[in-house]
């Protein structure tokens, strides 16, 4: 089979940390990534460009798109590929909330998943890919033990404590 591979799409370099965050929890699971830039709405055709490229592409993959404020870039996206999408904004203090709104409602036909926390969205992505990849699907299933032997470890230490 060949390897998957998780496309981050970011709005712009300001989001550059925030997809590090995925593409290293993504890299966890065992899976590749690739890190991109383009805007939905300041370079629509050099952002179909590059979708056209990983769609041409056989490898099985997920799209994570980042873009703050109106995030149009994982609806354009959504509309571009067959592939899943995930819609990962980063949190913006200075709009209270209030930014994740446009990643919310979509049109009819376009339904990207939204997940808030990069580490959540990279174990979304390696859910869907590990569908079909039991290797991925394994280091989903190692992840989940140990995200349960650390909260068993937690109770074990707090109920002894006096």
């Amino acid at each position: 089979m060949t390897k998957p591979v998780v496309v981050i799409l970011m709005g712009s370099k300001a989001d550059l940390e925030h997809c590090r965050k995925i593409s290293e929890a993504c890299k966890g699971f065992g899976l590749d990534t690739v890190l991109r830039i383009a805007s939905a709405h300041k370079t629509p055709e050099y952002a179909l460009a590059i979708l056209k490229e990983y769609e041409s592409d056989a490898r099985p993959k997920v799209y994570i798109t980042v873009a703050g404020r109106s995030n149009a870039l994982s609806g354009f996206t959504d509309g571009a590929v067959s592939a899943p999408v995930i819609a990962c904004p980063p949190a913006l203090e200075a709009f209270g909330g209030a930014d994740v709104y446009s990643s919310l409602r979509m049109p009819s036909g376009i339904a990207p998943a939204l997940v808030l926390e990069p580490v959540n969205a990279a174990l979304l992505a390696a859910k869907i890919i590990g569908l079909a990849d039991a290797e991925v699907r394994e280091q989903v299933r190692v992840s989940q033990r140990r995200a349960a032997s650390k909260i068993e470890e937690d109770d074990r230490a707090a109920s002894s404590d006096p």
